[in-house]
C-alpha cells in the first residue's frame, strides 16, 4: 500500500494550488484518505480527509480555503487550495487511516512518502 502526493510548487499569498494523493497496492475506493501537513518544526497535522462516501472534513485553519475531493475509480483524491497564506508552508502528505470513515484519520499510521513541498511567499 501506498500513497503519494504531488502537486506541491511555490506560490505567492492569495495563490491556488491543486495537490494529488495517487494510490498504488490498493484500490482508494472503500477507503477514507486524509491530506496532512508538517511545516518545519512543527508536528504533522491533519488538514482534510474525505471518507468512502464523499463526507468531508477540515482543519479550522483552512475551512473555506481548501476543497478536498475524489475521483472515483480513478484512485485519485485532491487537495484544491485557495486563498493561500504563508503559514500554509509545508511539506504535505496523503494516507489513509484504513477505515471508510474519517473519524480517526488524524492517527493514520502510514506509510508516509516523501511528501509534496508547498511554499507560500512572495
Amino acid at each position: 500500500v501506498q500513497l503519494q502526493a504531488s502537486g506541491g510548487g511555490l506560490v505567492q499569498p492569495g495563490g491556488s494550488l491543486r495537490l494529488t494523493c495517487k494510490a498504488s497496492g490498493f484500490t482508494m475506493d472503500h477507503y477514507a484518505i486524509g491530506w496532512f501537513r508538517q511545516a518545519p518544526g512543527k508536528e504533522r497535522e491533519g488538514v482534510a480527509c474525505i471518507s468512502s462516501e464523499g463526507d468531508t472534513i477540515y482543519a479550522d485553519s483552512v475551512k473555506g480555503r481548501f476543497t478536498i475531493s475524489r475521483a472515483n475509480p480513478v484512485d485519485r483524491v485532491y487537495l484544491q487550495m485557495d486563498s493561500l497564506k504563508p503559514e500554509d508552508t509545508a511539506v504535505y502528505y496523503c494516507a489513509t487511516p484504513y477505515s471508510e470513515r474519517c473519524t480517526y484519520y488524524k492517527n493514520s499510521p502510514g506509510p508516509w512518502d516523501q511528501g509534496t513541498q508547498v511554499t507560500v511567499s512572495s
